[in-house]
């Protein structure tokens, strides 16, 4: 099984393409387990209520077209926290977007239970934000660096400094994600010119970068920027779509 990182970009017409090799993954735990169709837990955090209905519903509604599954989902408010309950009898977990330290917050009580599942072989999705936190050490947002812009202000995720925390630790490589189209892949060059994080990747909007047994995979429209410190400084490359 294998960690499913999107950099976010989705709309309602969306076909859910970038989605079906997680749903495949998931279906194949399932069929292990004596079920047909698989279990999927979808985790949203958002704002208000009105925002969370209609984002979790469309969200599904888009996910739907890449397989069959049973969602199962869990809307939390900003502040909320993710019950282990939300993770009984399920054969994929799907993290979505929105402010990332909120979701950070929301997952902190059961970092510990998800580790062991997905080490266990239970297949993870990240889409935005569920994907910035699935490193060891999770980029969270923020602008500026010691009082320098190094990415617009309106991907701060309402950070002024950028920040790092601990994160559900299943990948080992920070990521920043919307890289090309929100300019972040600035951000985390700079943070790991400053030594705020040690490299990693930023992943543009309607790509998936997916890691598992063997190569990295990517798929989807955009490119996986790959970012690395050296002797002579930051080296960037890309891995294609």
């Amino acid at each position: 099984m294998s960690i499913h990182l999107i950099g976010g970009g989705w709309a309602p017409e969306d076909d859910g393409a970038l989605y079906r090799p997680f749903l495949a993954e998931a279906a194949a735990r399932a069929a292990k387990a004596g079920r047909s169709i698989p279990r999927v837990a979808v985790v949203f955090v958002r704002e208000s209520a009105e925002e969370l209905e209609r984002f979790s519903g469309d969200f599904i509604t888009m996910l739907s077209r890449g397989a069959e599954f049973e969602p199962v989902p869990t809307m939390l408010l900003e502040g909320q926290t993710l019950d282990s309950t939300a993770l009984s009898a399920i054969d994929g977990l799907l993290i979505g977007g929105g402010r990332t330290p909120a979701y950070l917050e929301a997952v902190g009580p059961i970092v510990n239970e998800i580790r062991l599942l997905v080490s266990d072989g239970l297949p993870y999705l990240g889409f935005s934000a569920g994907a910035m936190i699935a490193s060891d050490t999770a980029l969270l947002g923020g602008w500026r660096i010691g009082g320098v812009p190094v990415c617009p202000q309106n991907a701060s995720e309402d950070l002024d400094d950028v920040t790092v925390a601990e994160g559900l630790g299943l990948v080992d490589l920070a990521i920043d994600v919307h890289a090309a189209q929100w300019g972040t892949l600035s951000r985390i060059i700079a943070a790991t010119e400053a030594g705020i994080v040690d490299g990693g990747v930023a992943i543009d909007e309607y790509t998936v970068l997916i890691i598992g047994q063997g190569a990295l995979r990517v798929e989807g429209t955009g490119s996986v920027w790959r970012i690395g410190d050296s002797d002579t400084g930051v080296v960037v490359g890309t891995l294609g779509a």
